[in-house]
Parts: structure tokens; sequence; C-alpha cells
């Protein structure tokens, strides 16, 4: 199969560093404390928007992107 240059750029590895996940919990728990919808469900004894931030990533329920940079310069979602 031939791929253009474009579809080449866009395959990458989809796992995220420590620093990318620690980034979308972050800013997700930030979320769940200002009153945004949780957006799976979550036990009654998790209460902690962090952890339900967390819980949220493993099910991976957050519609957030993370934008990469090649060497040259480039940028890829």
């Amino acid at each position: 199969m031939n791929l253009t240059k474009r579809e080449e750029l866009l395959i990458y590895p989809k796992k995220f560093t420590r620093f990318e996940k620690a980034r979308i919990i972050g800013a997700r728990a930030i979320q769940i404390e200002l009153g945004a919808p949780v957006l799976v469900n979550v036990p009654e004894d998790v209460s902690d928007p962090t952890d339900i931030a967390a819980i949220e990533f493993e099910h991976d329920a957050i519609p957030m992107t993370i934008v990469r940079r090649l060497p040259s310069g480039e940028r890829i979602s």
C-alpha cells in the first residue's frame, strides 16, 4: 500500500508520555471541579476530581487532543 507523506506522518505511537498523561488528567480534573459533567460511570466512593479524571483517562473518554512536533517543526495531532 502506498501512503502519502501526510499519511506517513500520522502513523506514530498512540501511547501518551507520562507528561502528556499528567497534563490531560490535571486539566480534566480542573474542568470537573468547576462543574463539567463526568463522562463515565464513577463508583460512589470516588469523589476526588483527579481520581475521576484518571478513570475517564483509563476509559479513553476525555475529549482532548495532544499536538506533537516533529524535529522538522511540523505539527502532528
